[in-house]
């Protein structure tokens, strides 16, 4: 049962003016995306990362180097931004006009993109990069291992929404913005969601071992549980 910390690239000039960028190359992050990959490091100071995996696009590849400086950086071409097809590269304003827009909005499943991959394919793809190698983290380093994937919005939205047993056609529901971080823990019956496009606030909790009994358990705690052993107190970080 590894962590895995979802980490969504920071802004680009391409976020900061509206335009889909999708998987074109030269994106890098600008000045602001730059420090909020920086201030999401420091909420990843007390970790030890077993594992760094990210997609290959630059504004992916720039962010992990930021968030774990001095490991290894593994890419997954799994964790690609959806292929949008003709959609890349143009305003999302214009976009919005297009029939195809309200499908993907109101039923994803259903969405295709001109000359690009369907959400659904995206969306399995994605899963089942985060899934095998959670699989493999767990397998090389133990149950209580951390380890984190660098991704785009919507990669990261449909893998928040397979967690959380929602249909693709809901994702539009969960947010995620640019060097959030998302926590997801897999069990051998469910994943458990611990956070979702969180953007303040030390993660060390994630590096404390739960006892013995709960480590080898999928069953949620009825009545919420206690929390983590280290949660703060009186507002103290």
């Amino acid at each position: 049962m590894a962590t895995v910390i979802l980490a969504r690239h920071g802004r680009t000039a391409a976020n900061a003016s509206g335009v889909l960028a999708g998987r074109s190359k030269g994106v890098h992050l600008d000045d602001t995306g730059t420090g909020q990959a920086r201030d999401a490091a420091e909420r990843l100071a007390d970790l030890e990362l077993a594992a760094v995996v990210t997609s290959p696009l630059e504004r992916c590849r720039e962010t992990a180097k930021i968030l774990a400086p001095g490991h290894r950086v593994v890419t997954d071409r799994r964790l690609l931004e959806c292929d949008y097809g003709e959609w890349t590269g143009q305003e999302l304003k214009q976009l919005a006009k297009e029939k195809l827009w309200r499908t993907v909005q109101a039923q994803p499943s259903g969405a295709r993109f001109p000359g690009g991959e369907s959400l659904p394919e995206m969306s399995a793809r994605a899963v089942n990069a985060i899934r095998d190698r959670d699989a493999a983290v767990q397998a090389e380093t133990g149950d209580h291992a951390v380890w984190l994937a660098v991704s785009h919005g919507d990669v990261i939205k449909a893998i928040l929404a397979d967690a959380l047993g929602m249909h693709l056609d809901a994702f539009q529901r969960i947010m995620v913005d640019p060097a959030s971080l998302s926590v997801v823990r897999y069990t051998p019956h469910r994943a458990f969601v611990l956070t979702m496009n969180s953007r303040c606030g030390s993660l060390r909790h994630l590096a404390s071992k739960p006892s013995r009994r709960r480590s080898r358990s999928s069953d949620a705690v009825v009545g919420g549980g206690s929390g983590p052993s280290d949660a703060p107190v009186s507002g103290k970080p």
